[in-house]
């Protein structure tokens, strides 16, 4: 089963985040501070970081900084801050995914599995030929994206929406959907959650994110990947937009 670090200063928290995690059958550890964490996340390698923001020592943005910065691991953060404009910097640093206090510690493992189960190896082997988009090539088998043969480095949630989309070229999805179907949502999410990953996933994969080629909106609708001369589907009354 996988294994999990917690990294909160609250004690009792910290006791019901494990308790719960447990008994879905994970392995949890726990660190109290941000330097803490850092220090376990080399040494144990764990599978997802459950991250507080407010730490001591090191404040979990730095955090999430300093590990997305060598490393994929998926990144549930936790934290009483709700605003929007903090959550949506959290998620531009990283982090896959974001839960407020107070939280149901139900709704925190369904996230988890979520996260968890989109990391999982599929049953079927996956095929060496990549996915082409353009410049783009997906390598399934290895959860890999280069650009004109050079590799782009995505976190695990940007690789999934990419390779979710890449399956299904042309077609529209709203965001919704997408929660649904790649997040892996058992409970309604924030859908400014799916803006800021195509945002971010624009940024790596577009030449010019203002003008984008591949990765597009349908405002009011929803987004679609767009194989290049393909022609978008009808969209009488509206037009394909480049941002959220």
């Amino acid at each position: 089963m996988a294994s999990i670090l917690v990294v909160e200063d609250e004690t009792a928290i910290a006791d019901i985040i494990r308790f719960n995690l447990e008994e879905a059958g994970y392995t949890v550890r726990v660190a109290a501070d941000g330097e803490q964490a850092l220090r376990e996340v080399e040494a144990a390698r764990p599978d997802l970081l459950v991250l507080d923001l407010m730490l001591p020592l090191v404040d979990g943005y730095a955090v999430c900084k300093a590990v997305r910065a060598r490393s994929g691991i998926p990144i549930l953060m936790l934290t009483a801050k709700d605003s929007e404009e903090d959550k949506v910097r959290g998620l531009e640093m990283g982090a896959d995914d974001y839960v407020t206090k107070p939280f149901s510690p139900r709704e925190l493992v369904a996230r988890v599995r979520a996260i968890l189960r989109r990391r999982r190896a599929p049953a079927e082997p996956l095929p060496d030929e990549p996915l082409r988009v353009g410049e783009l090539e997906i390598h399934m088998a290895r959860r890999e994206v280069l650009r004109d043969g050079r590799p782009v480095p995505l976190t695990a949630r940007e690789y999934e929406l990419l390779e979710y989309l890449a399956l299904r070229p042309g077609r529209l999805f709203q965001r919704d959907e997408l929660l649904r179907d790649v997040w892996g949502y058992e409970y309604p999410g924030d859908l400014r959650t799916v803006d800021v990953t195509v945002r971010r996933l624009r940024e790596k994969i577009e030449p010019d994110p203002s003008r984008p080629r591949y990765l597009l909106t349908r405002r009011g609708a929803g987004y679609m990947l767009q194989v290049p001369d393909q022609a978008p589907g009808p969209a009488p009354a509206e037009r394909l937009s480049e941002r959220p």
